[in-house]
């Protein structure tokens, strides 16, 4: 674990280095919203190896340009015997590395509602996701994303599983 911590603290800093010219090229581009995040959801559990797919739906706002991004997404996921939906509320980190293209680092919380044979479970947890979004002009309008993420549920049996996302990304002006 302080392996993984360690990595993510020296890519933050290689990646802020990368993307010091990406922001003084990017000043002039104008700002959206919102971006709305529309995609296709994979989720694998660490403890009994179940998996489920289903769709991604999220938003995310800017409150503090080039410091902080926040995401507050929902994905309703199916597997074998098994329903489940999960909202999360994302901090993250940007950093842009081009016009076309941004990093995300980000650390929230997370809902989940699950149904498994018939058992229904309401637990919360703790989420990290890497956002990557790329965006095929430099105006932003409309692009795309990858999203892998690691969640750890603080409920009995401490689920944890990881997940990935990805799809179509439009900007709300």
């Amino acid at each position: 674990m302080k392996l993984f911590f360690t990595l993510i603290l020296l890519l933050s800093f290689t990646i802020n280095a990368l993307g010091q010219q990406a922001l003084k090229d990017s000043a002039d581009k104008k700002d959206e919203a919102a971006v709305a995040e529309l995609g296709a959801a994979a989720s694998l559990s660490l403890n009994g190896g179940k998996a489920s797919y289903g769709f991604n739906a999220a938003v995310e706002v800017t409150p503090i340009e080039n410091w902080l991004e926040l995401e507050l997404g929902v994905s309703p996921t199916f597997g074998t015997h098994l329903k489940e939906l999960d909202a999360d509320l994302l901090f993250k980190k940007p950093w842009t590395l081009s016009q076309k293209v941004e990093f995300m680092f980000g650390l929230g919380v997370a809902w989940n509602h699950t149904s498994d044979y018939g058992v229904i479970t309401n637990t919360a947890g703790g989420e990290v996701a890497l956002d990557f979004m790329f965006w095929p002009s430099a105006a932003h309008r409309f692009g795309w994303y990858l999203e892998p993420a690691y969640e750890y549920d603080f409920g009995r049996g401490h689920e944890q599983s990881v997940g990935m996302s990805g799809g179509l990304l439009i900007a709300i002006p």
